[in-house]
Protein backbone atom coordinates (compact mmCIF):
# COMPACT_ATOMS: atom_id res chain seq x y z
CA UNK A 1 0.00 0.00 0.00
CA UNK A 2 1.37 3.38 -1.02
CA UNK A 3 1.23 6.36 1.30
CA UNK A 4 -1.08 9.08 0.06
CA UNK A 5 0.43 12.36 -0.94
CA UNK A 6 -0.77 15.22 1.15
CA UNK A 7 -1.83 18.43 -0.57
CA UNK A 8 -0.68 21.71 0.85
CA UNK A 9 -3.06 24.51 -0.11
CA UNK A 10 -0.27 27.11 -0.13
CA UNK A 11 1.73 25.33 -2.84
CA UNK A 12 -0.31 26.64 -5.79
CA UNK A 13 1.45 28.01 -8.80
CA UNK A 14 0.64 31.69 -9.22
CA UNK A 15 -0.66 33.24 -12.36
CA UNK A 16 -1.42 36.73 -13.58
CA UNK A 17 -4.75 37.63 -15.17
CA UNK A 18 -4.25 40.25 -17.87
CA UNK A 19 -7.56 41.07 -19.56
CA UNK A 20 -8.80 37.52 -19.19
CA UNK A 21 -5.59 35.86 -20.38
CA UNK A 22 -3.76 33.90 -17.70
CA UNK A 23 0.02 34.01 -17.72
CA UNK A 24 2.16 31.82 -15.47
CA UNK A 25 3.97 33.83 -12.82
CA UNK A 26 7.34 32.47 -13.89
CA UNK A 27 6.79 33.70 -17.47
CA UNK A 28 6.09 37.19 -16.16
CA UNK A 29 9.16 37.03 -13.92
CA UNK A 30 11.27 35.88 -16.88
CA UNK A 31 10.04 38.82 -18.97
CA UNK A 32 10.85 41.28 -16.19
CA UNK A 33 14.31 39.76 -15.78
CA UNK A 34 14.86 40.00 -19.55
CA UNK A 35 14.00 43.70 -19.57
CA UNK A 36 16.36 44.29 -16.64
CA UNK A 37 19.05 42.29 -18.43
CA UNK A 38 18.68 44.47 -21.53
CA UNK A 39 19.17 47.57 -19.40
CA UNK A 40 22.19 46.06 -17.64
CA UNK A 41 23.70 45.01 -20.96
CA UNK A 42 23.35 48.51 -22.39
CA UNK A 43 24.89 50.00 -19.26
CA UNK A 44 27.85 47.61 -19.35
CA UNK A 45 28.32 48.23 -23.07
CA UNK A 46 28.27 52.01 -22.57
CA UNK A 47 30.87 51.73 -19.80
CA UNK A 48 33.16 49.62 -21.96
CA UNK A 49 33.07 46.66 -19.58
CA UNK A 50 32.80 44.11 -22.39
CA UNK A 51 36.38 44.83 -23.45
CA UNK A 52 37.53 42.83 -20.42
CA UNK A 53 35.14 39.91 -20.94
CA UNK A 54 36.26 36.69 -22.59
CA UNK A 55 32.86 35.46 -23.76
CA UNK A 56 30.13 38.07 -23.94
CA UNK A 57 27.26 35.62 -24.51
CA UNK A 58 28.14 33.61 -21.41
CA UNK A 59 28.29 36.76 -19.31
CA UNK A 60 24.92 37.89 -20.65
CA UNK A 61 23.42 34.50 -19.83
CA UNK A 62 24.90 34.62 -16.32
CA UNK A 63 23.51 38.12 -15.76
CA UNK A 64 20.07 36.95 -16.93
CA UNK A 65 20.07 33.92 -14.62
CA UNK A 66 21.14 36.03 -11.66
CA UNK A 67 18.47 38.65 -12.39
CA UNK A 68 15.83 35.95 -12.82
CA UNK A 69 16.72 34.56 -9.40
CA UNK A 70 16.55 38.01 -7.84
CA UNK A 71 13.19 38.81 -9.46
CA UNK A 72 11.73 35.45 -8.46
CA UNK A 73 12.97 35.75 -4.87
CA UNK A 74 11.70 39.32 -4.58
CA UNK A 75 8.32 38.39 -6.01
CA UNK A 76 8.01 35.43 -3.67
CA UNK A 77 8.31 37.74 -0.68
CA UNK A 78 6.19 40.57 -2.10
CA UNK A 79 3.42 38.78 -3.99
CA UNK A 80 1.23 36.17 -2.31
CA UNK A 81 0.76 34.15 -5.52
CA UNK A 82 4.33 33.09 -6.26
Amino acid sequence: MRPQASYDGDAMIGEFDIYGVYFPAFAVFAAVAFILQLAATRLLDACGFYRFVWHRALLDLAIYVILLGIVTAAAATILPLA
